[in-house]
């Protein structure tokens, strides 16, 4: 089941239905208000219709960080973050006897909310304890961003985990992340062993504080991951060290190329449907059937792809229009049939939002493809060794029309598959390049991922797991690479994971007979049975530190597609853009 829906079903049967064991009359509707913090409300908005929510009656959504109208006349649900600032936020809600901002509390903390922060909550006035009716942990602290894809919503992890400034905040923040990841694996009703990549250190203490509240979440519900198959399920921890290619490469398939190269900004697309009309938004998501389709393919087919789908529908409704369609074709179509006016407005979008792409395409970044591809591959197209890179990329940094963005991904990749190169070499390269000292940092700072960036030639090279040849004649010549990550799903789910560079936690290795002791901690105070059954078959999930590209995010569908007996979910603190991915690795060196 998509990992979307169980999260709208949670919510709507745990959250918004609840009715805190008191009946409802017969016929009548309890009106209540929905008040959220920051991750709640991205969560709500991506998985819950707000129409769905208000026919069960909350008329009002409310941001618990901001400035609330006083309701004394009715019940509020919280859906929250167990922090220390949210709870004091909400007892403050309450600890007036003259003024409380409601007649009423039921709170929801989206994960096991800390034993001090509990016992805060007791220890209240008497008008608060009062006042809050329920306490529960829904156990839901990740955002579902697409159906195989999940973030923690947490882009400062990037600079938490690997800014030698923010060292001392390290742990406190691994804590709350495990948390996270360890109610994802709740929702899917697993209980993965779990793994990580052993080159980074931190890899394994993470690791380990998200079997510990694993082990908690087993306690309390010991039927997860229950059966031979969800036996076999495994939870890889990556850094973000693994692969700093895939992230800066310029992709071509139609979502990783959109996000890249087109102003695109919490996943709304905006565009002039014609010269003289006003600009249209559009939001990106799995709502749009037409996305789903197309999402993953490579540009080169996108627009035959949208013509032939526009063509099936337009025969289906007796519009004879011809086998070729173009936009302005397709505007005035929707001029003369109104009554359709919502599924070709679909199709003329993505007829759109391709032709930008391709307009980026052929403005600069096709110069940019072929070197990117054999620096990263390390052959050229036609499978033979590339002798001499820095033939290929010197016109690329000599170009002026090129930008310094364009040419600092270029650089980067040169001395990541050099494994380093001297410092005297790489100046060089800054300078004809004209790449001022802030974002050389660009390139620089990558060591604090552990990539060898300046090396006298002495400094070993980092394990990689061995690459498959995947390259064929479908292979289009400037998409050869294939994101590091998918070799490593592969791999584990055929069990050909090295387990000495990607090591089991000690005692859980593919453990089908482990069985928890009962949480003496937690109980089952917390959790209401009857949760929606999950697909019974076992899941590769992994969660990387410190962000997940959008190419990598087409992995899990590409592998989950080609081993029809595994489930692939991946995630990550957040997702990124090459230029986001690079603005974070400028800022590890700022001493924030």
């Amino acid at each position: 089941m998509a990992l979307k829906v169980q999260v709208e079903q949670k919510i709507m049967n745990e959250i918004i239905r609840f009715n805190g064991n008191v009946p409802a009359k017969s016929g009548s509707k309890r009106w209540r208000i929905l008040v959220v913090d920051k991750l709640a409300m991205r969560m709500i908005s991506a998985c819950c219709k707000m129409h769905d929510i208000t026919a069960e009656g909350i008329p009002l959504v409310e941001d618990l960080h901001k400035k609330r109208e006083p309701l004394t006349s009715m019940e509020a649900i919280y859906l929250m973050t167990p922090t220390e600032e949210s709870v004091r936020i909400l007892l403050s809600d309450f600890e007036s006897p003259n003024r409380s901002m409601y007649k009423a509390a039921h709170v929801f903390f989206s994960a096991v909310c800390p034993e001090e922060l509990f016992n805060e909550i007791c220890k209240s006035t008497a008008n608060t304890t009062k006042k809050i009716k329920n306490i529960k942990e829904i156990n839901v602290a990740f955002l579902p961003y697409e159906s195989q894809v999940f973030t923690l919503d947490s882009p400062d992890t990037f600079q938490i985990m690997y800014s030698p400034y923010l060292a001392t905040a390290r742990f406190a923040h691994m804590e709350r992340i495990a948390e996270q990841v360890a109610t994802l694996c709740a929702t899917l009703g697993e209980y993965p062993s779990v793994r990580y990549r052993s080159a980074c250190e931190r890899n394994v203490e993470l690791s380990t504080l998200i079997q510990q509240k694993l082990d908690v979440y087993k306690a309390d519900d010991p039927t997860i991951g229950e059966g031979l198959e969800k036996a076999r399920s495994q939870l890889i921890i990556l850094d973000r060290g693994f692969d700093c290619i895939s992230p800066i490469l310029h992709e071509l398939t139609l979502q990783a190329m959109a996000y890249d190269l087109l102003p695109i900004t919490n996943d709304v697309y905006r565009y002039f449907p014609s010269p003289n009309s006003i600009e249209k938004e559009v939001l990106l998501d799995e709502n749009d059937e037409l996305w789903v389709e197309l999402r993953h393919q490579h540009i080169a087919v996108v627009s035959t792809l949208v013509t032939q789908n526009l063509k099936r529908f337009t025969d289906s409704k007796r519009m004879n229009q011809g086998d070729k369609q173009t936009i302005r074709d397709l505007s005035l179509l929707i001029k003369k049939m109104p009554q359709y006016q919502k599924e070709l407005s679909k199709y003329s979008t993505h007829l759109h939002l391709a032709e930008d792409c391709m307009k980026a395409y052929q403005g600069y970044v096709d110069s940019l493809c072929k070197v990117e591809q054999d620096l990263a591959m390390g052959t050229d197209c036609e499978g033979e060794k590339v002798k001499d890179h820095m033939k290929n990329i010197i016109n690329i940094i000599l170009d002026t029309n090129i930008s310094s963005y364009d040419k600092i991904r270029i650089i980067a990749l040169y001395a990541m598959i050099k494994n380093g190169i001297s410092d005297e070499s790489l100046n060089k390269l800054f300078t004809h390049a004209q790449i001022n000292l802030r974002d050389q940092d660009m390139v620089r700072n990558l060591s604090y991922l552990g990539i060898n960036v300046v090396t006298d030639g002495n400094r070993k090279k980092p394990y990689q797991i061995p690459r498959k040849n995947r390259v064929t004649e479908q292979t289009y010549q400037m998409s050869r690479w294939t994101p590091v990550l998918k070799d490593i799903i592969e791999d584990s789910i055929d069990d050909k994971l090295d387990q000495r560079h990607f090591p089991f936690l000690a005692g859980r290795a593919q453990s089908s007979t482990y069985h928890a002791p009962i949480s003496a901690r937690y109980g089952h105070w917390h959790k209401d049975k009857g949760q929606t059954t999950v697909k019974n078959v076992p899941r590769l999930i992994v969660f990387i530190v410190g962000g997940i590209s959008y190419s990598e995010m087409r992995c899990a569908y590409e592998v989950t597609a080609a081993k029809s007996g595994w489930e692939a979910i991946v995630g990550a603190s957040h997702i990124l853009t090459p230029s986001g991915f690079l603005g974070d690795i400028a800022s590890l060196s700022k001493d924030n």
